[in-house]
């Protein structure tokens, strides 16, 4: 079976898994315990700390371990919305942001604080022009994702950065979960406060994640508990989880740019593959500046995403329609039908996304396999849409 869900999930190192096995095994005492193997375990938990935080030119204390990047997300617009002591309450985002950022918006717009979803262009950018404008008195919050989780598109954090630093009073909050170890963070340089990440994104474990937040913000907590993580983030430490993000990060770190390469390289074949297929109508630009090497969006305009899912999976191939947390939805893609596409395009929408498996054959296979599907389904046109 050949995998290309990657931007779903991603296998875990092989070092990880034994790592999360042993810790499992032989540390599995509660790290808030006040005895000896409690206090081995905190060691840990504080080692991944410091390791995390190398890697981003963060300190220790700026990191904040969460189960992953729904709830790093809801954590930094939430906790930072009720910290807020301002009578009134606005913050901005995007309407192609990730379900956990733009559900969370909604729910923060049903308790009455003002969002402004910021439209993208035909590409799926927004402009920061755009950020700029929306920004108001009581502007608490800038959240714009760094890469599409449907499309890859790279939105111009930096820019973005860029023009708040002249509104300190306004925290920027990015969405990294897609980003990393796919394109270059510089969180501070860019004048980021809050930056999510998910761990099995990047070939750690599930249910582990953080959030890198700027020494000195005021967030409040999501939930009330023990006050682990300094008060910010109560409940048990997923000490095997903690542990093995660092590592996965870590490994994902040191071999970047290696990577970054061969899935461009991938990206570019499969693209010439499919501009092959009539049928199709790819829903990424080909120039590689604007997005991340590791997903290719393509529609089959007016059929069901899922036929073609699962024909393609009884030939060996696992794609995906949409995001993971969306893929049961069965209706258009809310990315694409913001990026101005007609439902007969967005409905029919496939996502391909590589990881550190796949190789030009992979490629090669995939795309004959999907032109053999097409020609298939071709005639049941009618029938399937």
């Amino acid at each position: 079976m050949l995998y290309f869900d990657n931007a779903a999930t991603t296998a875990p190192y092989e070092q990880v898994v034994r790592t999360v096995g042993e810790l499992m095994t032989r540390h599995y005492a509660n790290a808030a315990a006040l005895h000896r193997s409690g206090a081995e375990a905190m060691k840990l938990v504080e080692r991944a700390r410091a390791n995390v935080a190398g890697l981003f030119g963060a300190k220790a204390e700026e990191v904040v371990f969460t189960s992953g990047g729904t709830e790093g997300n809801n954590y930094a617009m939430k906790g930072t919305v009720l910290a807020s002591r301002k009578p009134t309450k606005h913050i901005v985002t995007t309407a192609v942001e990730h379900p956990s950022v733009f559900y969370c918006a909604k729910q923060l717009e049903e308790q009455g604080v003002a969002v402004t979803f910021l439209p993208v262009d035909r590409q799926g950018f927004v402009r920061a022009a755009d950020v700029a404008d929306a920004l108001r008195d009581d502007t608490v919050l800038v959240s714009v994702m760094h890469v599409n989780n449907e499309t890859g598109a790279i939105q111009p954090i930096e820019e973005i950065g860029r023009l708040l630093k002249d509104r300190p009073q306004v925290r920027f909050h990015v969405d990294g979960v897609q980003a990393i170890g796919k394109v270059p963070v510089q969180w501070k340089e860019w004048g980021i406060d809050l930056y999510t990440a998910s761990s099995h994104k990047f070939h750690g474990p599930k249910g582990a994640g953080f959030v890198l937040a700027r020494e000195g913000l005021k967030l409040s907590p999501l939930l009330a508990g023990g006050g682990q993580e300094d008060g910010r983030r109560s409940g048990t430490h997923n000490v095997p989880g903690i542990v093995g993000t660092a590592q996965a990060l870590r490994l994902t770190m040191e071999t970047i740019e290696e990577r970054r390469t061969r899935m461009y390289g991938l990206r570019r074949k499969l693209i010439e593959r499919l501009k092959s297929i009539p049928e199709l109508v790819l829903n990424v630009l080909e120039d590689e500046s604007r997005f991340a090497p590791h997903i290719v969006n393509v529609s089959y305009p007016g059929m069901r995403p899922e036929v073609l899912v699962h024909m393609l999976e009884k030939h060996g191939i696992l794609i995906s329609t949409q995001s993971a947390c969306s893929s049961k939805s069965l209706k258009p893609s809310r990315v694409l039908t913001a990026m101005g596409m007609d439902e007969h395009r967005a409905s029919g929408s496939i996502r391909i996304s590589f990881g550190d498996e796949q190789t030009e054959r992979d490629i090669d296979t995939l795309a004959e396999r999907l032109r053999l599907a097409v020609a298939k389904l071709k005639p049941l046109e009618r029938s399937l849409t």
